[in-house]
């Protein structure tokens, strides 16, 4: 396993959609497993493919429940009820913004050997599904956000 670098805000592939995964192999493990350790070693939430530098649709999240590997994600429901709170991200370090998302999601996702699995979640980690699920299509949460923070703002 290889701390991988986090592609900063401004880089071009983070503005592209990812292509889905169709081998399952050990190049796929690989970058997992990178991303894994990267997230963790960069203290994050979720960590999308394409902030890797990889334009393929691979997800990793870890909400503080454990980790989750998602490849070919998509969001099959969200409910009604929205959650907004400040929101950041690994490629755009120091920043935050207020963003509304769903309180609650259900996605649909394949492991790493290709198996389909559903996996729903509330606050925390509905709103990484989302925030993981937009860097897949090439948007960033700062356009989603109806206000950037300041840092007095963050720790007040």
């Amino acid at each position: 396993m290889a701390i991988r670098n986090i592609v900063k805000f401004g880089e071009e592939v983070l503005n592209k959609k990812c292509r889905p995964v169709e081998k399952f192999d050990q190049k796929l493990a690989i970058l997992l497993d990178d991303m894994k350790e990267t997230l963790y070693d960069a203290d994050g939430v979720g960590l999308a493919a394409p902030q890797v530098g990889i334009l393929r649709r691979v997800v990793v999240i870890d909400d503080g429940s454990g980790l989750l590997e998602l490849i070919n994600p998509e969001i099959l429901e969200t409910s009604k009820e929205t959650q907004i709170d400040a929101e950041g991200c690994l490629s755009n370090p120091g920043q935050y913004g207020m963003v509304e998302r769903p309180y609650r999601v259900k996605v649909r996702a394949q492991d790493r050997n290709g198996n389909w699995f559903e996996k729903e979640g509330e606050g925390l980690l509905a709103r990484a599904f989302c925030h993981e699920l937009d860097h897949l299509e090439g948007i960033l949460f700062t356009s989603r956000a109806s206000r950037m923070l300041s840092v007095d703002e963050l720790q007040g």
